[in-house]
């Protein structure tokens, strides 16, 4: 096959063949509290995850978690909704996908309070994070993961 040839036929073949798609970013909307900067750090944290986050603040954070499913003692720093969940608190990207991908039927999850070293905190991790699966109906939350 001579240069010609070839230039011709890998032109062709780009014409043909379908290119490859790009995953559409998962799309997030973050309620926060106007003064809290850990809840930037954890959407900067998502956007460099590939998550399209609209952060939202407010001084409604108790009632935004509490009508979505999230015991009072098992809210987080900041209440974010994606496809349909709840996500409270500085829930880990992997735990997300998990949650994304098999799709219980749950309200959502939650990592309760503000652990150190859990994305967009400082400091470091001090053993897992166990993570809890809530419901709407109210029984008690579950342990979802750890990670």
């Amino acid at each position: 096959m001579n240069r010609r040839s070839f230039c011709l036929g890998a032109t062709l073949a780009m014409l043909v063949l379908p290119l490859p798609t790009l995953a559409e970013p998962t799309r997030a909307t973050l309620y926060k509290n106007p003064q809290c900067s850990c809840c930037e750090g954890y959407a900067a944290y998502l956007r460099q995850h590939g998550f399209t986050v609209d952060v939202k603040p407010t001084n409604d954070l108790a009632e935004i978690s509490s009508k979505a499913g999230v015991p009072e003692k098992f809210q987080g720093c900041h209440s974010m909704f994606v496809d349909g969940y709840v996500i409270d608190g500085h829930v880990p990207v992997n735990t997300i996908r998990k949650l994304l991908s098999e799709q219980p039927a749950i309200a959502g999850i939650t990592l309760p309070g503000m652990p150190e070293g859990s994305p967009g905190m400082t400091g470091f991790k001090h053993g897992p994070f166990t993570i809890y699966a809530v419901t709407r109906g109210g029984a008690p939350p579950k342990i979802y993961a750890t990670e």
